[in-house]
């Protein structure tokens, strides 16, 4: 059964904690954690991007020559594709990249994940995280006693609003909790930090 160092908020290392077998243990499939990241960063896209075709450039009303006699090819408006100043021909169009992928292998994607931090001794329990004030320098503390020195995934078995605005401002760090928990922040940062409480959620969601 994996195991992760137990710490407490001073950052003292109190034990150890058995990590369960069914989220922390399983074989890794990167086939499914590489087609999970690929469908996070499309449904980041904005997909805002526009160019204006010839019916959308200002101008160009007037046929800018006769149609014949000229010794040039016929034109009938300046704003064509060929012209200076000209609409763009089939340029990008404001679009949805989002796609859906099976819930299976999202599932299987994210215990991969935990299970290479787990198999790499990057996971870390802290028995309770939890906060009085919305201080950085306590988070910035209990990292460097807890020897993270990259970057940090911090997650909390719900949202906790003073841990997320403690942390959000270090760089590398981010907090999150286990409803919004995602392949692409737990293999984006080196040290996957979790509360107790969010390890038992975790076995409860995913067993």
């Amino acid at each position: 059964m994996p195991k992760a160092a137990l710490y407490n908020m001073q950052g003292s290392q109190i034990g150890e904690v058995d990590l369960p077998e069914t989220c922390f243990g399983v074989q890794v499939n990167e086939s499914a954690i590489h087609a999970t990241v690929v469908n996070y960063l499309a449904n980041q896209r904005q997909g805002t991007q526009s160019t204006k075709t010839r019916t959308e450039v200002a101008g160009g009303g007037k046929k800018p020559f006769r149609q014949k006699g000229t010794g040039r090819a016929r034109q009938g408006s300046t704003r064509a594709p060929q012209w200076y100043k000209g609409g763009v021909a089939l340029g990008p169009k404001p679009r949805d990249y989002s796609y859906s992928i099976n819930k299976k292998v999202k599932r299987l994607a994210l215990i991969s994940a935990l299970s290479a931090k787990a198999a790499e001794n990057e996971v870390k329990v802290i028995d309770d995280i939890k906060l009085d004030e919305i201080k950085t320098a306590n988070i910035v503390k209990l990292l460097k006693e807890i020897g993270v020195a990259g970057k940090a995934l911090i997650v909390t078995k719900d949202k906790n609003e003073n841990v997320y605005l403690s942390a959000r401002n270090i760089k590398g760090v981010k907090a999150s909790f286990i409803g919004m928990l995602n392949v692409y922040d737990i293999l984006n940062h080196t040290d996957f930090i979790v509360s107790q409480d969010a390890v038992d959620r975790l076995e409860e969601v995913y067993a």
